[in-house]
């Protein structure tokens, strides 16, 4: 079973943008060189602590900089987007680094009601993402006979697509299009049983997929110690509870104690964590070997909201030790 990465591009506080994507970058490498599957990144806009606005420029950065890891989307929300538009990003990647590229596809617009109206999408949009899934399909696949509309470059490229989901419709749809399945259970997790099961149930081998291939999402937080790894884990604690607060912030530096919460926002901290491994190397490895017989992943996509860019560092490399077997041993390990 395959590792990846999910990066978000944190701002923590006290830097800026620059030191968000100079700290992704040299965490691409890394995971390059340990042998990880591949390395994601998010579409968000106008979120203070994220720095992945302008996804598809950055992915290039990140597969300039990597050799053989696979870099794409975690994911593009196709709503705030023409496919055409898409599909020429995504074959120019394709293009300069043929093989190497993801192409996941949320119907999230990754925003709020304000930011989304900015960018100028149709409020009718997100109904249309089946249909704007099929048409990128298209637009990256083989030209035909007498075919006017052509993206050049993604014609012929064939991307391989995946769909993003938190509910039941992107199991739906993935299974319907024949097409792999990211579960972003690292932030809602509620109906991830569900949504593997239906996707599982009603698949349809494709061009692109002949059986089934999940993989969900989950935070990871590995360090020398368990008591190290919960006090660094206190700093995506601390974002979510700006989120579920209404103040949304970067990620800040870990602390000894977190805030004493009623119990209702409390409950809804802990959904949101529900799939965190969180500790010292075996002590997430056992967390993980229960997640996969649970759910039986394919491969699991692991995001680490870390402070400290050593500490983020360090994690994937602990995590990278103690479970060998899921990383490419084709990887430069030098």
């Amino acid at each position: 079973m395959k590792l990846s990465i999910l990066d978000l591009a944190h701002i923590p506080q006290g830097t800026d943008v620059g030191t968000a994507l100079r700290s992704t970058l040299d965490y691409a490498r890394l995971a390059d060189a340990l042998g990880y599957e591949r390395f994601w990144l998010a579409e968000h806009h106008n979120m203070p602590g994220i720095a992945s606005a302008a996804t598809s420029v950055l992915i290039g950065q990140v597969a300039a900089v990597t050799k053989r890891i696979r870099v794409g989307a975690g994911g593009i929300m196709l709503p705030n987007h023409s496919p055409l538009v898409i599909a020429e990003q995504f074959g120019t990647l394709e293009s300069l680094f043929p093989g190497r590229i993801d192409l996941g596809l949320g119907r999230a617009p990754g925003t709020d009601g304000m930011t989304w109206r900015a960018l100028r999408r149709d409020p009718s949009a997100a109904e249309r993402f089946p249909d704007d899934v099929i048409e990128l399909q298209t637009l990256l696949g083989p030209l035909e006979p007498g075919q006017r509309l052509r993206a050049i470059p993604g014609a012929g490229t064939q991307v391989p697509l995946w769909i993003l989901g938190s509910s039941l419709f992107g199991a739906q749809l993935a299974a319907h299009l024949g097409l792999p399945y990211a579960f972003a259970s690292h932030f809602a997790p509620a109906a991830l049983d569900d949504a593997l099961r239906v996707y599982r149930a009603r698949f349809k081998p494709s061009a692109q997929l002949a059986t089934p291939y999940a993989m969900p999402g989950v935070n990871v937080v590995v360090a020398d110690s368990d008591d190290e790894a919960r006090h660094l884990f206190t700093s995506l604690q601390q974002v979510v509870i700006g989120l579920v607060t209404g103040s949304p912030g970067r990620l800040g530096p870990p602390v000894d104690h977190l805030p004493e919460l009623p119990q209702p926002l409390q409950a809804h901290v802990d959904a949101f964590l529900a799939c965190s491994f969180v500790g010292a190397p075996d002590t997430v490895r056992r967390g993980l070997e229960e997640f996969v017989t649970r759910t039986q992943a394919d491969e699991l996509i692991v995001a680490t909201a870390v402070f400290d860019a050593a500490a983020r560092r360090r994690s994937c490399e602990l995590l990278a030790a103690v479970w060998p077997e899921a990383l490419s041993p084709a990887a430069d390990r030098a």
